[in-house]
């Protein structure tokens, strides 16, 4: 396994609206391997295939710091099929390192989705679960959680965002290798 280069905010495959798994192979289970190593290296709870220039609906999620009865878990083409509740939290994101801000979630979802295997489950999430895995579903979309920050965070966080963009938009948008990366500087 490897680790992959994390894209930032600026390169475009983070604003593409993913494709469907169509088959759960090998290929795709590698991805989530690597997917789960490359979040553990970067010392995060989630990340989604865009994320590392992968345009297919992938998504990994550790949510054990905070909540350690949770384990790793693999969604593939993940949806939400029921949300309740609501509830603002503080939210972060490996493609916007140093960027935080409020954002207001369903406080707890259902989401259908296939596991590493390609078995289909169904899972109740709540609390940081519900989150994170809400937050990496924007992802699959083409949204950034800078998106459901309010205009006055947004306009707060300008200059980190120009920062990052100018490093994002330098990034290859396909799947690199983080040693790949360090090779071409």
């Amino acid at each position: 396994m490897a680790i992959l280069e994390i894209k930032k905010f600026g390169c475009p495959a983070l604003r593409k609206k993913t494709q469907r798994v169509e088959a759960v192979d090998e290929a795709v289970q590698r991805l989530v391997d690597e997917m789960f190593e490359t979040m553990y290296a970067a010392e995060g709870i989630g990340l989604a295939a865009p994320q590392v220039g992968v345009n297919q609906r992938v998504v990994v999620l550790d949510v054990t710091p905070s909540d350690p009865s949770a384990g790793p878990m693999t969604l593939i083409n993940p949806e939400v099929v029921h949300a309740e509740g609501e509830a603002v939290g503080e939210e972060g994101c490996l493609s916007l390192p140093g960027v935080v801000g409020d954002v207001k979630r369903a406080e707890r979802v259902r989401v259908r989705a296939l596991d590493r295997e390609g078995n289909p489950f169904e899972v109740e999430m709540y609390d940081i679960s519900s989150r994170a895995a809400q937050h990496e579903m924007d992802h699959l979309d083409g949204i950034l959680v800078t998106d459901r920050f309010s205009a006055i965070r947004r306009n707060l966080v300008r200059g980190q965002l120009r920062r990052l963009k100018r490093e994002g938009t330098r990034q290859k948008p396909g799947l690199m290798y983080a040693d790949e990366v360090m090779d071409a500087t």
